[in-house]
This record gives structure tokens, C-alpha cells and sequence, in this order.
């Protein structure tokens, strides 16, 4: 009865170390996937932050070049020298007559 017990014992022990192997494997393998999936996020967002960099620095010219077609226009600009107070809605004969002739 003792060799019985013991044998069924060691069948047991091999049965649960399995389970366990077969376990591991399973964490290992999720973990991973996990880390493949992040780094797939992380190469995402790297790549948007570069085309975001990339519009932030287009519309940065931009603003430059809008920024300097203002003041040049501003220094020939009739209705800017005008010396005349503009109501909150101008009427058109007003800023007619603030135009040159």
C-alpha cells in the first residue's frame, strides 16, 4: 500500500509541475504580447509627435509670414490713420470716407 501511495503521490507531483510549466509559458507568453503591443503604441505616438512637430513648425512660418504682410500693410493701411472714431459697427459711407480719393 505504501509503494501505491507513493507512486500515486509522485503522479501528483508530475501532473501539478506541468500545470504549472504550462502556466508559466502562458504568463510568458502574455506578457509578451503585452510588451509587442506597447512598443507598437510607443512607435505610433513617436510618429504622430514627429508630423505634429512637423505642422507645429509649418504654421510657426506661417504666422511669421502672416505677421510681416500685417505690419507692411498696416504702414499703408488709410482706415489705420484715419483720425476719425469708429463706432462699434462703422457705416460704409464713414470708412468711404476715411479712404483715399
Amino acid at each position: 500500500a505504501g509503494v501505491f501511495q507513493s507512486h500515486e503521490e509522485d503522479d501528483r507531483k508530475v501532473r501539478r509541475r506541468e500545470k504549472n510549466r504550462v502556466a508559466a509559458q502562458r504568463s510568458r507568453k502574455k506578457q509578451t504580447q503585452k510588451a509587442d503591443k506597447l512598443h507598437e503604441e510607443y512607435e505610433s505616438l513617436e510618429q504622430e509627435n514627429t508630423s505634429l512637430k512637423r505642422e507645429i513648425g509649418k504654421l510657426t512660418d506661417e504666422m511669421k509670414h502672416l505677421s510681416e504682410v500685417l505690419k507692411d500693410h498696416e504702414k499703408i493701411c488709410p482706415l489705420l490713420h484715419c483720425t476719425m472714431n469708429f463706432v462699434t459697427i462703422p457705416r460704409p459711407d464713414a470708412l468711404t470716407s476715411c479712404l483715399p480719393r
